[in-house]
């Protein structure tokens, strides 16, 4: 789906030379791990730094896993149509790292597990572990080929940087020093990476949120489908995501693992701001003359690079700086993604059945980090398949896979752990049960989207462009009429909506979580109360 750049310039050689220098020290970083921990011969100091990382480099890493180019692109987009209140995200980060570490950081670092579905099978069985598994090997899959494809593409129309080019780099890169230094390389180059991250969001700065606290949770953005969907969507990822789990489990202590969920916290906060303030920054900067409106740009996830290229692209070197931020948000994402399949594949997969040294299967698990690379550019392929579904919509895309997927998952750890009386029938049950209705609602909200009156665009026109031939001036000059007329928001088919997709299809997809983790708890209880202990 590559073609020709729509942006207002291209990328030149000091751009270019940028970039590499990113991937350049990203790679140094696995030799250098690689080399200093050539006497670490076991899968567990491969997959988990030996348990002894501190808590300021993991919680770095922990901010960097989940803070992909998505974060770059399709934040500032975000607020660029729908206005600032995804600003209220902060809530829920801070409920999120409240219970993530009264709650599940104490269960999984007690029992010093290396997958977190050893847990499903310690208090369940091994059928709910398996199962469990597969849900999350289904979810990493989808979710990183959208984080590798999605960025190259819309980077692609409006820089002209080659397409597969950015994702295969991205991809030998990440599997390069996954591979030769493990954890502790994966955990350290998510540090460098973060730092790049904020020398572009510290960049960007401007305006205020506009709150709404309607309880209306058809919405797509309240304070409530915020505070509430974002609690459930982000616990879902800090406190069972074995890509999170394995990190502040890694530390040497308890201490340190807690310490490192709170740094973390604000490292979210600050990169949620900024990212909020950029949209702020290209709403002042086009409301009047929108690129997308005007067909400069095909999806909004690329305006942010279009604006950097309109207004740095005389300057060689600053927009290669704003990729390099971009994709190193991915790199840190698709290494966590390798590292973390890698250590469930070995764990929940291979290791219960066989019977192979420590020195064989640190082997095997640097073989699955390369093979997962290849699983995943078989998945961009499945994304170049469906990217025509999710182009506007990267960010909601993201986070209905989190909540489709990962809802039911944490109805089930939960269930474990704060309900004694749940057994293996209940948990299997209330799963598949979960997972069902999430994926019934979610396909749903796909097929039938909800209209304007729920999402609530920002006006936008083009009524204060003014296009020569040769180049685009950002005037008070009006456009011909028939431009004029065009405007930001999608034109919907008038037709008679039945109740189901005016009520439960057109659910907020922040709320596609809540329900998989309620459901899956519901039915859970139920069928353990009737089936016994």
């Amino acid at each position: 789906m590559s073609g020709d750049t729509l942006g207002a310039g291209s990328f030149a050689v000091a751009d270019y030379v940028v970039f590499a220098l990113m991937l350049m020290v990203s790679a140094a970083v696995g030799v250098y791990f690689a080399w200093t921990g050539r006497g670490q011969r076991t899968s567990g100091d491969f997959l988990m730094g030996g348990r002894r990382l501190t808590a300021l480099p993991v919680s770095l890493s922990l901010t960097a896993s989940f803070m992909s180019a998505i974060t770059v692109l399709s934040n500032p987009a975000e607020v660029y149509r729908y206005g600032a209140s995804i600003g209220f995200y902060g809530f829920s980060y801070i409920i999120t790292i409240l219970v993530t570490s009264e709650v599940f950081l104490p269960v999984f670092y007690r029992l010093a597990v290396t997958s977190t579905y050893e847990y499903l099978e310690l208090r369940f069985n091994r059928a709910t572990r398996l199962l469990g598994t597969v849900l999350f090997i289904v979810q990493t899959i989808l979710y990183t080929g959208i984080v590798i494809y999605a960025p190259a593409l819309a980077l692609n129309q409006v820089t002209g940087m080659d397409l597969w080019g950015a994702v295969i780099s991205t991809g030998v890169v990440c599997t390069f020093y996954c591979t030769m230094g493990g954890l502790k390389a994966v955990v350290w180059t998510d540090v460098f990476q973060v730092v790049s991250f904020h020398l572009y969001s510290y960049s960007n700065s401007f305006f205020s949120v506009s709150t709404s606290f309607d309880t209306n949770p058809l919405r797509r953005h309240t304070f409530w489908t915020i505070t509430i969907g974002g609690t459930f969507v982000w616990v879902s990822i800090y406190g069972i995501n074995q890509a999170q789990v394995q990190r502040y489990i890694s530390c040497k202590s308890i201490h340190h693992a807690r310490a490192s969920l709170y740094i973390n916290l604000l490292g979210l906060g600050s990169i949620l701001l900024c990212s909020v303030f950029a949209g702020m920054c290209l709403y002042s900067v086009y409301k009047n003359c929108d690129p997308w409106t005007a067909g400069l740009v095909s999806a909004p996830d690329q305006l942010m690079p279009y604006l950097v290229m309109d207004i740095l692209g005389d300057y060689p070197g600053l927009p290669g700086l704003f990729v390099a931020a971009a994709y190193s948000g991915s790199l840190s994402t698709v290494s966590s993604s390798i590292n973390a399949l890698a250590a469930v594949t070995m764990e929940d997969v291979i290791k219960p059945h066989t019977n192979v040294s420590e020195k064989h299967l640190s082997f095997i698990s640097k073989g699955l980090s390369k093979l997962a690379i290849l699983v995943y550019n078989i998945s961009d392929e499945l994304v170049d398949c469906l990217i025509l579904i999710v182009i506007f919509l990267f960010i909601q895309a993201a986070i209905s896979i989190f909540g489709i997927i990962g809802g039911p998952l944490l109805g089930l750890f939960t269930l474990g752990i704060l309900c004694p009386f749940a057994n293996s029938k209940g948990a299997l049950s209330g799963l598949v049960a979960g997972l069902v209705v999430s994926l019934w609602v979610g396909i749903g909200a796909h097929i039938y989207p909800p209209p304007p009156e729920l999402t609530r665009p920002l006006p936008l026109t083009t009524e204060g462009c003014n296009f020569t031939t040769d180049s685009l001036n950002w005037t008070s000059t009006a456009l011909p009429t028939q431009l004029n007329a065009i405007t930001a928001t999608p034109v919907h088919n008038h037709y008679s909506r039945s109740a189901l997709e005016d009520h439960w299809y057109s659910l907020s997809y922040l709320y596609f979580s809540p329900i998989g983790t309620i459901i899956s708890m519901s039915v859970g209880l139920i069928i353990s109360v009737f089936t016994g202990k």
